[in-house]
């Protein structure tokens, strides 16, 4: 199954994401688009039955340290609103912004 996207989706897509783009670029990126779901048909098509799953294949292991609360460094609730110049409850206010 061969799918294609034309510049016509390009521009729809680039219109509701408000992301203005030149013809040149709609033709650009909806070529490209068609590229990599070609790549991604032909993966479909790989024959994966005896093939075991692999998650990690250099043999590193993580060397992050853990995640650690340090209580000491920690605001009471208290402490993070005193300076707020509007609370509810508990809570920040601020303004509404809606957009459109």
């Amino acid at each position: 199954m061969k799918t294609t996207i034309s510049s016509a989706n390009v521009d729809h897509i680039a219109s509701l994401s408000h992301i203005p783009i030149t013809e040149a670029e709609s033709k650009n990126l909806a070529d490209g688009f068609t590229k990599v779901l070609e790549v991604v048909d032909d993966l479909f098509g790989v024959d994966t039955q005896n093939i075991q799953p692999v998650s990690q294949v250099t043999g590193l292991e993580n060397v992050t340290r853990s995640d650690e609360v340090l209580t000491e460094r920690m605001f009471t609730q208290e402490e993070a609103l005193r300076n707020a110049s509007r609370t509810h409850n508990g809570f920040f206010v601020v303004d509404q912004i809606i957009d459109k």
